[in-house]
């Protein structure tokens, strides 16, 4: 497995969202032309009345016209872009949903191995199916009669269709990190303080960060091991541990860890105040250069950035949704929500989250 293969990171776009929000926030107010300075008039009046100037109405910051409830679509893809005509898997699949104050928000992720009915895709010529959700990423990116070049805009668009029906929640806009720079962007932040809620070894590390060695039988050789407490991590540890699914838990446990890194960075962006130095932003987004693919649904991120810019980190909530495995004559096909994890999406639906969590604290990820 090389350091291409990011595994649940897009949650971290929603970081940058708030970051370059308050930064666009900055930038518009500092930029704003200063009102002149009345002062007493030495000029003899005019000879006739002259009509009052004009007074020209502000200009709105963008996104002033959007209203909660927002969903937005956060996906991490598995792209070994080495490889012609390799096709993006959805390996993470993350929602956030910002109620209608626009005054908090609540991340989930859906297992990638969740087994929905993906819908028929005519661009792909995909005919539709029951299968795992991280295949709509994949069946959805194929473009006929070019194998060695598969779309990641369109294997996100089917995605969304099939998360939005999934759900029930209409997708406003999302975004999808495809490979490698996650790291990058972790150092560039000086690491991020994580705690790791249970001891955690690494199959790809070894403790000094070199790739173990893969051989016919798996990895092999010393071990990168996250002890459990308040930990700092660099660039590749952060996503190192964020890749772990061979734990207590499994894709479960990831899922958790992946929301943690996320409120970890989000925090770190706005401790460091990251968010109001333009040069500091810059510097974060050119971390991530081309990893990034956008989807607004015809708006620009700037809209959702600056409606984000100002939702605090303490305002996210972490939301675990219970699941289990679906076996068909005794064969392994994949995930589903428990009753309880759908239950949640029908209080989300209905604007109940908050009462819903308050009677099912479980669900809320503590740390």
């Amino acid at each position: 497995m090389t350091r291409r293969r990011l595994l649940g990171l897009a949650a971290l776009v929603a970081a940058l969202l708030v970051a370059t929000g308050a930064v666009v926030t900055t930038r518009l107010v500092a930029n704003r032309p200063a009102a002149p300075v009345a002062g007493p008039s030495t000029a003899p009046p005019p000879a006739s009345p002259t009509p009052a100037p004009t007074t020209a109405s502000p200009t709105p910051p963008p996104g002033a016209d959007l209203k909660g409830p927002l969903n937005l679509l956060l996906v991490g893809v598995d792209t070994r872009v080495s490889i012609p005509g390799w096709e993006p898997h959805a390996d993470a699949v993350l929602l956030l949903h910002v109620p209608a104050g626009l005054d908090r928000a609540y991340l989930f992720s859906l297992p990638r191995d969740l087994v929905v009915d993906i819908p028929a895709y005519p661009k792909a010529h995909y005919p539709g199916g029951r299968t795992k959700l991280t295949h709509a990423m994949s069946y959805g990116s194929r473009v006929p009669g070019d194998k060695r070049n598969p779309s990641t805009a369109q294997g996100y668009e089917l995605l969304r269709t099939t998360v939005s029906r999934y759900t029930g929640l209409r997708i406003d806009a999302g975004a999808v990190i495809t490979f490698g720079g996650f790291d990058k962007l972790v150092d560039t932040l000086g690491g991020v303080d994580l705690y790791v809620d249970q001891r955690v070894e690494s199959r790809h590390r070894r403790p000094d960060g070199t790739m173990r060695t893969l051989t016919g039988g798996g990895y092999v050789g010393p071990q990168m091991v996250y002890q459990k407490g308040t930990r700092h991590l660099t660039g590749w540890q952060a996503l190192d541990y964020a890749r772990q699914r061979y734990t207590a838990g499994g894709d479960y446990t990831r899922q958790r860890h992946q929301q943690q890194l996320l409120r970890a960075l989000a925090r770190k962006i706005l401790d460091q105040g990251t968010a109001r130095d333009p040069q500091r932003v810059e510097q974060v987004v050119a971390a991530l250069g081309k990893t990034l693919v956008y989807a607004g649904g015809g708006r620009k991120l700037i809209d959702y950035a600056y409606v984000l810019g100002g939702l605090p980190a303490d305002r996210l909530t972490l939301v675990v949704l219970p699941g289990a495995g679906v076996s068909s004559g005794g064969t392994y096909r994949g995930e589903q929500l428990k009753p309880l994890g759908r239950d949640f999406l029908t209080a989300l639906r209905g604007g109940r989250a908050d009462a819903f969590l308050a009677a099912h604290p479980a669900l809320r990820v503590k740390n």
